[in-house]
Protein backbone atom coordinates (compact mmCIF):
# COMPACT_ATOMS: atom_id res chain seq x y z
CA UNK A 1 0.00 0.00 0.00
CA UNK A 2 1.56 3.68 -0.66
CA UNK A 3 1.05 6.14 1.03
CA UNK A 4 -1.64 7.43 -1.02
CA UNK A 5 -3.61 3.96 -0.68
CA UNK A 6 -5.82 2.77 1.89
CA UNK A 7 -7.55 -0.95 2.28
CA UNK A 8 -11.52 0.16 1.66
CA UNK A 9 -12.58 -2.07 4.28
CA UNK A 10 -9.95 -1.00 6.79
CA UNK A 11 -11.21 0.44 10.03
CA UNK A 12 -9.30 3.19 8.99
CA UNK A 13 -11.92 3.91 5.92
CA UNK A 14 -15.03 2.54 8.35
CA UNK A 15 -14.21 5.47 10.49
CA UNK A 16 -13.57 8.27 8.44
CA UNK A 17 -10.05 8.04 7.27
CA UNK A 18 -7.67 10.86 7.15
CA UNK A 19 -10.19 13.48 8.58
CA UNK A 20 -11.32 11.14 11.45
CA UNK A 21 -7.30 10.72 12.40
CA UNK A 22 -6.37 14.11 11.80
CA UNK A 23 -9.13 15.32 14.62
CA UNK A 24 -8.08 12.47 16.61
CA UNK A 25 -4.96 13.51 16.80
CA UNK A 26 -5.16 16.85 16.93
CA UNK A 27 -7.56 16.81 19.88
CA UNK A 28 -4.69 14.81 21.74
CA UNK A 29 -2.16 17.16 21.32
CA UNK A 30 -3.99 20.04 22.35
CA UNK A 31 -4.26 18.61 25.67
CA UNK A 32 -0.52 17.55 25.94
CA UNK A 33 -0.53 20.89 25.39
CA UNK A 34 -1.75 22.24 28.95
CA UNK A 35 -0.72 19.26 30.60
CA UNK A 36 3.34 20.37 32.23
CA UNK A 37 4.10 16.55 33.39
CA UNK A 38 3.25 15.33 30.33
CA UNK A 39 4.48 17.88 27.95
CA UNK A 40 7.72 17.27 29.61
CA UNK A 41 8.43 14.12 27.43
CA UNK A 42 8.16 16.27 24.42
CA UNK A 43 11.50 17.35 23.69
CA UNK A 44 10.31 19.58 20.78
CA UNK A 45 9.35 22.97 21.10
CA UNK A 46 6.56 22.47 18.32
CA UNK A 47 4.49 19.32 18.94
CA UNK A 48 4.01 19.55 15.04
CA UNK A 49 6.04 16.93 13.85
CA UNK A 50 4.98 14.46 16.93
CA UNK A 51 1.79 15.38 16.13
CA UNK A 52 1.76 14.17 12.25
CA UNK A 53 4.28 11.09 13.55
CA UNK A 54 1.66 9.76 15.92
CA UNK A 55 -1.33 10.35 13.24
CA UNK A 56 0.58 8.44 10.49
CA UNK A 57 1.44 5.96 12.98
CA UNK A 58 -2.12 5.33 13.50
CA UNK A 59 -3.31 5.65 10.22
CA UNK A 60 -1.07 3.21 9.18
CA UNK A 61 -1.93 0.49 12.25
CA UNK A 62 -5.87 0.66 11.49
CA UNK A 63 -5.09 0.66 7.66
CA UNK A 64 -5.28 3.46 6.06
CA UNK A 65 -1.76 4.79 3.87
CA UNK A 66 1.62 3.14 4.94
CA UNK A 67 3.47 6.68 4.96
CA UNK A 68 4.54 6.27 8.25
CA UNK A 69 6.51 3.38 7.30
CA UNK A 70 7.61 4.89 4.17
CA UNK A 71 9.37 8.07 6.18
CA UNK A 72 10.17 6.26 9.18
CA UNK A 73 10.77 2.63 8.66
CA UNK A 74 9.55 0.02 11.19
CA UNK A 75 7.51 1.39 13.88
CA UNK A 76 8.91 -0.84 16.62
CA UNK A 77 6.79 1.09 19.49
CA UNK A 78 8.30 0.02 22.48
CA UNK A 79 11.96 0.67 20.60
CA UNK A 80 11.26 4.11 19.75
CA UNK A 81 9.62 4.93 23.56
CA UNK A 82 12.62 3.27 25.28
CA UNK A 83 15.02 6.65 25.45
CA UNK A 84 12.56 7.78 27.68
CA UNK A 85 10.84 7.11 31.15
CA UNK A 86 7.64 6.10 30.81
CA UNK A 87 6.11 5.99 34.53
CA UNK A 88 2.65 5.04 35.23
CA UNK A 89 1.47 8.32 36.18
CA UNK A 90 2.45 9.60 32.67
CA UNK A 91 0.67 6.85 31.18
CA UNK A 92 -2.57 7.66 32.83
CA UNK A 93 -1.86 11.13 31.79
CA UNK A 94 -1.64 9.91 27.86
CA UNK A 95 -4.83 8.02 28.34
CA UNK A 96 -6.62 10.87 30.01
CA UNK A 97 -6.23 13.09 26.93
CA UNK A 98 -6.42 10.40 24.14
CA UNK A 99 -9.31 8.90 25.52
CA UNK A 100 -10.66 12.70 25.69
CA UNK A 101 -10.00 12.56 22.33
CA UNK A 102 -11.41 9.65 21.40
CA UNK A 103 -14.80 11.15 22.78
CA UNK A 104 -14.85 13.84 20.56
CA UNK A 105 -15.23 11.72 17.61
CA UNK A 106 -18.67 9.99 16.32
CA UNK A 107 -16.91 6.32 16.11
CA UNK A 108 -20.11 4.33 17.13
CA UNK A 109 -19.91 1.99 19.70
CA UNK A 110 -18.23 -0.50 18.61
CA UNK A 111 -15.62 1.19 16.58
CA UNK A 112 -15.07 3.67 19.37
CA UNK A 113 -14.19 0.04 22.07
CA UNK A 114 -12.27 -1.45 19.26
CA UNK A 115 -10.15 2.11 19.07
CA UNK A 116 -10.09 2.54 23.27
CA UNK A 117 -8.77 -1.36 23.55
CA UNK A 118 -6.05 -0.54 21.53
CA UNK A 119 -4.73 2.60 22.99
CA UNK A 120 -5.09 1.27 26.87
CA UNK A 121 -3.04 -1.66 25.97
CA UNK A 122 -0.59 0.13 23.70
CA UNK A 123 -0.09 2.41 26.49
CA UNK A 124 0.23 -0.31 29.48
CA UNK A 125 2.93 -2.11 27.25
CA UNK A 126 5.35 1.15 27.11
CA UNK A 127 5.73 1.88 30.73
CA UNK A 128 9.37 1.27 31.07
CA UNK A 129 9.88 3.24 34.62
CA UNK A 130 8.55 2.85 37.54
CA UNK A 131 5.67 5.09 39.58
CA UNK A 132 7.46 8.36 40.75
CA UNK A 133 4.84 7.96 43.82
CA UNK A 134 6.07 4.51 44.46
CA UNK A 135 8.44 4.27 47.62
CA UNK A 136 11.93 2.91 47.62
CA UNK A 137 11.83 -0.69 48.68
CA UNK A 138 12.65 -1.73 52.12
CA UNK A 139 16.27 -2.31 52.69
CA UNK A 140 17.17 -5.95 52.96
CA UNK A 141 18.06 -7.82 56.03
CA UNK A 142 21.54 -8.73 55.99
CA UNK A 143 23.09 -11.53 58.17
CA UNK A 144 23.85 -9.28 60.79
CA UNK A 145 20.50 -8.16 61.48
Amino acid sequence: MSEQQSDPGSFFAAVGGHDTFRRLVAEFYRGVATDPELRALYPEADLGPAEERLRLFLEQYWGGPTTYSERRGHPRLRMRHAPYAVTPEQRDRWLRHMLTAVGTLDLGEQHEAQLVDYLVRAAYMLVNAPSETTPPAPPTPTEET
